[in-house]
């Protein structure tokens, strides 16, 4: 199973638009947002994506009213951070800040996914992966990127755009 991941898109429309080619483009399963998706129309251009969408709210998401309604309106599923789920076997946990790891991540987790410091982050520990593509808003020039992670071998790549 290959998941594409994506973080901290803060309502950047021109670049959600081009994040949901390459996920189409790449032939994901499934699509993971860590959140601070910021407005619902971050959700109305994700809509366009040929994945399911899943994912945690982020501390800019404050607009939790209409961004609800848009999940909702798509078909999406997000939640407050933890989010764990198991897929293709994997025992997976999604936050938004990193911090919000502790007490929630222990070895029986294969995956973590997070966002919120706009960093790249792609960690292997025995057999546990620590995954944030970093930067997808623009705010950071040049460093725009998101991620896949292909379940099976835990293994993660960056999509640099």
């Amino acid at each position: 199973m290959r998941i594409g991941v994506v973080s901290d898109t803060h309502n950047n429309l021109r670049n959600v638009t081009r994040i949901v080619e390459l996920f189409n483009e790449a032939n994901v399963d499934l699509v993971v947002h860590t959140g601070d998706i910021t407005q619902a129309k971050t959700l109305d251009v994700m809509a366009g994506l040929q994945s399911p969408l899943v994912g945690v709210f982020g501390n800019n998401d404050q607009e939790r009213a209409s961004l609800d309604m848009a999940a909702a309106t798509h078909g999406f599923y997000f939640q407050d951070p933890p989010y764990e789920v198991v897929w293709a076997s994997r025992r997976i946990v999604i936050v938004h800040d990193p911090a919000e790891l502790d007490g929630v991540l222990t070895t029986n987790h294969d995956v973590a996914l997070h966002g919120h410091t706009h960093l790249q982050r792609i960690e292997n520990h025995s057999s546990q992966l620590i995954f944030n593509p970093g930067e997808c808003a623009g705010h950071m020039q040049g460093l725009n990127a998101i991620g896949i992670v292909e379940l099976d071998s835990l293994e993660a790549k960056l999509i640099r755009f």
